[in-house]
């Protein structure tokens, strides 16, 4: 919770939630299918797979501490305080007040989760028109299968299909196909040239560059054309954004 209080401080447009789902059938926000490099526990047990721990359990581990040690530059006494939240609860702490990236992570493993997704979005009142911008939810996967499933529970809902390394041209060979069911494309950032980008606004698809810390990258891609970037450093791409905007006012001027 405490990146997400400070990406939306820094001016983030979305917050991203990577997801599982637990024994007992919750839905959580980790971005590893495992407790082994991120979490501590008392008593030993903050091990394994994230599918095999109830929500109850979860909510007994320290998802803190890892950064403090990792990070001792930026760290909190309150960071060891921190633990998995589900993805109800986040939903809950922000409501309509952030705009939610949402990735089924591993979801061949997850029997039935993207119902419960489906259920939870539509609970919380956030399943929002798709022709309205910006979009308030949007679900992402590398698993087409998943992204299928989800569009057929809520055909509304903007689906973004990932893609794993690979050049431009593998990655416009599959447009036709992804437009079917998806609003858009999610490529790594090497991916990215202005043919795919040409390529996939042709075929009505947003495209956006994971993961671009680097505002030398930052400046290409913008150049480049393309729709958004993930970035774990918002208010650089904000300055990026920013010095753009000026250039072309003063261009115009």
């Amino acid at each position: 919770m405490a990146s997400y209080d400070l990406a939306l401080q820094l001016g983030a447009d979305y917050i991203e939630q990577d997801v599982h789902m637990t024994a007992d059938g919750a839905l959580v926000v980790m971005h590893d299918a495992t407790l082994d490099r991120t979490a501590l526990g008392r008593d030993g047990s903050a091990t394994g797979p994230v599918a095999h721990k109830t929500l109850d359990e979860l909510r007994r581990c320290d998802v803190g501490s890892w950064f403090n040690q990792e990070f001792p530059h930026f760290a909190r006494p309150e960071y060891p305080l921190m633990t998995v939240p589900s993805l109800d609860e986040v939903f809950t702490r922000y409501g309509r007040t952030a705009n939610y990236y949402i990735e089924t992570k591993h979801p061949e493993s997850y029997p039935g989760i993207e119902e419960e997704l489906v259920r939870l979005i539509t609970g919380h009142g956030l399943a929002g028109r798709p022709e309205a911008t910006p979009w308030g939810v949007v679900v992402q996967s590398f698993s087409p299968v998943s992204l299928r499933r989800v569009h057929e529970l809520a055909p509304a809902l903007p689906l973004i299909q990932l893609f794993s390394v690979q050049d431009s041209a593998s990655v416009q060979a599959n447009l036709a196909e992804v437009r079917s069911y998806a609003s858009g494309i999610g490529v790594f950032k090497t991916s990215v040239d202005h043919g795919l980008v040409a390529a996939a606004h042709a075929c009505d698809l947003c495209i956006h560059a994971y993961t671009v810390n680097d505002q030398r990258a930052m400046k290409r891609l913008v150049g480049f054309g393309i729709d958004g970037v993930f970035t774990d450093l918002p208010d650089r791409l904000d300055d990026v954004l920013h010095a753009r905007r000026t250039r072309k006012r003063a261009t115009l001027g």
